[in-house]
């Protein structure tokens, strides 16, 4: 199973730069996406993590806490993880 990880800001920036590796790696199976270092989301991000998810076989993420607050806050944690600590 093929990882990508992120890195600590996921802004615009890292969204554009980590795109070409996931568009080539979602085609080999379950892509697993460590984003256990994320301190910063944005709105580019989260919908690169929602499509990597509706894509091929999907994606398993591992949030941050940030990255779980978030994803809660927005409605976005029953789309983006497999299973939501309450």
């Amino acid at each position: 199973m093929p990882t990508i990880t992120l890195p600590s800001r996921c802004d615009r920036a890292a969204a554009e730069a980590l795109l070409p590796e996931m568009v080539a790696t979602l085609g080999a199976g379950v892509l697993t996406i460590d984003a256990r270092a994320c301190t910063q989301i944005g709105q580019v991000m989260l919908q690169l993590l929602v499509s990597a998810k509706r894509t091929g076989e999907g994606a398993v993420i591992e949030p941050s806490p940030t990255l779980l607050d978030t994803a809660m806050q927005l409605g976005l944690a029953d789309e983006l993880f497999d299973e939501v600590a309450a």
